[in-house]
């Protein structure tokens, strides 16, 4: 069953070098572990509630264990620490339905 990694993203001004450096690293890591972008940064537009995020990305794995995977991964490791250091994260992981559901 697929599942969905969804992240909000808030930049820190100071730090811009560094998470564009993620960026150009992450990618790589996360199609390593079958993950397939949907998402990644493109313009959000809010429809209820005060919810108003920068950035959205959202990564669509074959399973929750690929997700787990990725993120427990030596590759990704090491490039999270400038995300780490660059932006606000919140980030969420939501299970698809399964066929005819």
């Amino acid at each position: 069953m697929s599942a969905y990694f969804i992240v909000e993203i808030k930049t820190k001004a100071e730090n811009k070098q560094d998470y564009a450096e993620y960026v150009g690293k992450v990618r790589s890591i996360v199609e390593k572990y079958k993950g397939r972008y949907l998402s990644r940064g493109g313009k959000v537009t809010s429809v209820f509630g005060k919810w108003e995020p920068e950035r959205i990305i959202l990564i669509e794995f074959p399973s929750v264990q690929d997700i787990k995977r990725w993120l427990n991964s030596s590759e990704y490791k090491q490039v999270a620490k400038l995300r780490e250091n660059s932006v606000t994260t919140k980030a969420i992981i939501v299970e698809g339905i399964k066929d005819g559901e």
